[in-house]
Order: C-alpha cells, then structure tokens, then sequence
C-alpha cells in the first residue's frame, strides 16, 4: 500500500522567500528506511532535507544532503522547527524537542526568532593541510578544525564576500566542510562567513547554523562578546544571531518562512 507524507520547503535565516537557505522538511510520522529518506533528499537536491518522526520525548530527526547523511545540521532543524508550530503539530508556547546523532536539540520562539540550543563544537588550532589555501584562493590569518570542519580566517570582510574557491581541489580536503570567517565591516555585524562543503555534495551551502556552533566560540574569544549578530556572506545571504550563555552550548536564532507544501509517496 502506498503511503502518503508531507513534505514542505523552507528558506530558514530568512525573512522572505529567496534568502537564507533552502530545507527539505518532510514528516513520515515513524521511522522511515535510511535508503528512502536518502532517495527524497536526492529528488529534493537541496543542501539537507530533514526527516522527523514521533518519539515519546519528543521528535526523532534525522538530516541529509543529496549524498549523504549528516550528523548536524542547523538551518534545516530550524526549517523543521518552524513547520512544527505553522502546522499545528506543536502549540506556539510548546518547545521542539529533537533526538538526533548530535545529541538532544531544542528550539523555542521567543519574538520573530526561533531560537535553538545546539553544541558547541570549537576548533582547535591545526596548520592548513596541503592545497587548503590554493583551493581557496586566499591567504589564511588562522586555521583551526574541529570534528567536522576546518576554520581558516581571512584578513578582511571584503576578502570573504570575493572568494571564488576551486571546490574539485575543496573536495579532496579530508573534512565534511571549510568555514571562511573574517571580522565584519558591514554595521550591524561582528562578523561574516561562508561556508564550502563539495565533499558531501554541496559546492557552497547558502547558510549554515551548525558551523555557528565553531564560530560562536571562536569569535566569542577574539571580540570578547557573548551576544553576536552574524551575516553569511553567501549569494542568498542570511542573518544568524548567536549567543554563547555557557562553554559548551551555543543558542544560534533566526527566522524562516515556508516556500511549498507538497505529498511524497513511499
């Protein structure tokens, strides 16, 4: 028998449709095969669909690009988050409560924002492995790693916003993703990002909360501020606020708006 389930595109850091970036969310009610969710997120080729079923503490979620699955991802737990409440499957003062790879997540609203408690995962200073900086095309202040990502730290916003990395020699870096980061010059930022993750199948990934969960850390030590507002410098582009309120929690907020709705068959 074949079973019908909805599935919705959200932009999530965004405010209008066409910022931020694109999530798969689609709601299979239990436990769906690893190999079908793999298949849905490569039909919806977007840089995560997440799936989420019903648990008795609260919702299992589950993330994957159009290759593979992941083990944290922020924007499309916020794209979830957000579908929870508009449809009604948790009331508006109800928090989401997430059991993933990455541990137990929650997210709330306070105001506009969906804000969410994720890791905080802080990167460890490693020098740039052979070909990092080429594949990028820019000189690197700091790099660093941590589990998933290398952090490399550009002189100047303006360098950030004009990189145009070769992601063939990205590719062959041995991490899920690069983060390039630089204190802002825009007012009304600290500071500015992107993110390149071709290894997993994702060329430039338009705005990405889990790497904020590097950053928060990171740039809560060079700016001395516990409370950050974020600008990922992408084509879409897409605002993060970010707020380190212990070591090893980051809350990472936002907004989202749905883009469709739609049913999925299995």
């Amino acid at each position: 028998m074949s079973l019908r389930y909805n599935l919705f595109c959200v932009d999530a850091f965004a405010d209008r449709i066409g910022q931020g970036n694109p999530a798969g969310v689609c709601l299979p009610e239990r436990p769906a095969d690893p190999a079908w969710m793999q298949a849905i997120a490569r039909e919806m080729n977007m840089s995560e669909t997440a799936f989420i079923s019903r648990e008795d503490d609260g919702f299992c979620l589950r993330w994957f690009t159009p290759r593979t699955e992941v083990d944290l991802c922020g924007h499309a737990t916020l794209a979830t988050a957000h579908i929870l409440w508009e449809t009604g499957y948790l009331g508006e003062d109800e928090p989401a409560r997430f059991i993933t790879k990455s541990g137990t997540l929650s997210a709330g609203k306070k105001g506009d924002l969906i804000e969410m408690d994720f890791p905080a995962v802080p990167e460890e200073p490693v020098p740039a492995p052979a070909g990092l900086s080429h594949a990028l095309g820019i000189q690197s202040c700091y790099t660093g790693k941590n589990r998933f990502d290398w952090l490399v730290e550009a002189a100047s916003e303006q360098e950030v916003r004009k990189m145009s990395p070769d992601f063939s020699g990205l590719a062959k870096i041995p991490m899920r993703g690069v983060i390039v980061t630089s204190r802002a010059s825009t007012p009304g930022f600290d500071f500015v990002s992107r993110f390149f993750a071709p290894s997993v199948g994702i060329d430039e990934d338009p705005v990405t909360g889990s790497a904020h969960c590097c950053l928060g850390p990171f740039w809560q030590k060079r700016l001395k501020k516990n409370t950050l507002t974020a600008y990922q410098a992408s084509e879409r582009g897409g605002v993060l606020h970010v707020r380190m309120d212990t070591p090893d929690r980051v809350t990472i907020a936002g907004t989202a708006v749905t883009v469709w709705k739609g049913t999925v068959h299995s």
